[in-house]
């Protein structure tokens, strides 16, 4: 229902009652403000009660309004301006105890990951990893940050690792050219999506590699391409993204892996720890 929800409140407008008209005119006026705040917020901005709105979602075949909520989310996540991410922010956020609330969001965002993420695909994902004849790892844009935390600790651990840096989409075909079926891509993108991301995780699928999308949701685009789905729900926070939850799957994904390379992590971090130690790459704290 999430692609026709618009369509679906059209159509039976006629059948709702008087405070459910309102509720109706709101979503299809203002759909992006509706889909991030609550029942209450919702039913305090048309002037009718939380139970109506909740009774509004149900009529509309939903589990409850933040059913219909998140179907409203996944609409239009991905379509939002900077300039409406702003709003909607400032309409869930205000402007009172903004650290409390966004440490309150992050927090909410790891629990439903960490509930909803597919153990079976995350061992699977980590296996492939592992077996890969090379890994290559592409984020741009903010998801830049999160391929290059990834990128650093895989580097420590495997001898072929291709972290690709890019500023156009040939020069992304251009780092893939030799991808093959031994490799695997890890993708990572989230709300607004990388279109340069999404083309190169199907090229990579055409030419026989397996794919890993690290993403927000079974809708994102990079869901199409992907052997492996890796999912944590985002969130914006003004015109940033808030990507704690991401940052957390990948830390475990790595140390997944880890664990399943444990003889050569040891002998790796035997040579870097001398190495390290003889080129003073660390300071040394003394304690008293």
């Amino acid at each position: 229902m999430s692609k026709d929800i618009l369509s679906t409140i059209t159509a039976n407008m006629k059948s709702f009652s008087k405070g459910q008209k309102r509720i109706a005119a709101y979503i299809l006026e203002s759909y992006d403000k509706a889909a991030f705040i609550t029942a209450h917020q919702l039913g305090a901005a048309v002037g009718v009660s939380e139970s109506t709105v909740v009774r509004f979602a149900a009529e509309l075949g939903y589990d409850g309004y933040p059913d219909m909520q998140r179907t409203l989310q996944e609409m239009v996540r991905n379509k939002l301006t900077s300039v409406q991410r702003i709003e909607v922010s400032r309409d869930r956020i205000g402007d009172h105890d903004i650290l409390s609330k966004v440490f309150q969001s992050d927090m909410e965002k790891l629990r439903m990951t960490m509930e909803s993420v597919n153990r079976v695909s995350f061992e699977a994902a980590a296996d492939s990893i592992v077996s890969a004849r090379r890994i290559y790892i592409l984020g741009v844009r903010s998801s830049s940050a999160l391929a290059s935390f990834l990128g650093f600790y895989f580097n420590l651990i495997f001898q072929q690792i291709s972290l690709i840096h890019t500023n156009s989409v040939s020069e992304v075909f251009e780092q893939l050219l030799r991808i093959g079926p031994e490799d695997v891509l890890i993708g990572i993108s989230f709300p607004r999506y990388s279109s340069r991301t999404v083309k190169a995780m199907q090229f990579a699928k055409d030419r026989g590699a397996a794919t890993i999308a690290i993403t927000d949701s079974e809708s994102s685009p990079l869901a199409r391409w992907a052997s492996y789905d890796l999912l944590a729900k985002s969130d914006m926070v003004s015109f940033l993204d808030s990507l704690v939850a991401p940052l957390s799957l990948i830390n475990a994904l790595i140390v997944s892996v880890a664990q399943k390379k444990t003889p050569e992590i040891y002998r790796s971090f035997e040579t870097l720890e001398k190495i390290w130690e003889e080129y003073e790459v660390y300071e040394k704290v003394e304690t008293e």
